[in-house]
């Protein structure tokens, strides 16, 4: 059974940091892309950012380039998001996927919010 468990959202003020985690199971996470997704109140889900199985590339969306991080350790099967110098429209639920071929799975999301 796939499963795969994001940790680490929670309030934080603007210009702070957070470190996502997606601990995975259920799956060969070495063989997966793994992604970073965020939806916002009545917004779409867009994609932050995503990194290749051996972590060799990684990709950002613009509005994250710079301050956002992703990074994987497939000993432990988990990716993670640092996220740095965070604005409040960074505001959202944060889900991380894995993607192989026509696969692709979803976490259940974690909150971050950034606000005074």
């Amino acid at each position: 059974q796939v499963q795969l468990v994001e940790s680490g959202g929670g309030l934080v003020q603007p210009g702070g940091s957070l470190r996502l985690s997606c601990a995975a199971s259920g799956f060969t996470f070495g063989n997966y892309f793994m992604s970073w997704y965020r939806q916002a109140p009545g917004k779409e889900r867009e994609l932050v950012a995503g990194i290749t199985t051996t972590g060799g590339t990684r990709m950002y969306a613009d509005a994250v380039r710079g301050r956002f991080t992703i990074s994987r350790d497939n000993s432990k099967n988990t990716v993670y998001l640092q996220m740095n110098s965070l604005k409040p429209e960074d505001t959202s639920v944060y889900y991380c996927t894995a993607e192989r071929g026509k696969e692709k799975y979803w976490g259940q999301g974690t909150q971050v919010t950034v606000s005074s």
